[in-house]
């Protein structure tokens, strides 16, 4: 039994990195890809405005 008490942690690590990779790849592109880009506009856009406040 001890080497299933060894082999169990890195399996469990295994599925859970495994299962992280796929949920990553699924949510690349598609309708999620807009709400992403629109994020990061509205975060380019809230810098820029910061920063010409500064200048001026």
């Amino acid at each position: 039994m001890d080497y299933v008490a060894a082999l169990f942690p890195p399996t469990v690590m295994a599925v859970a990195f495994t299962w992280l990779i796929v949920t990553m790849v699924k949510s690349q592109g598609g309708a999620n890809k807009y709400k992403e880009d629109a994020a990061v506009d509205a975060a380019f856009a809230a810098r820029s405005g910061q920063e010409q406040q500064r200048q001026d």
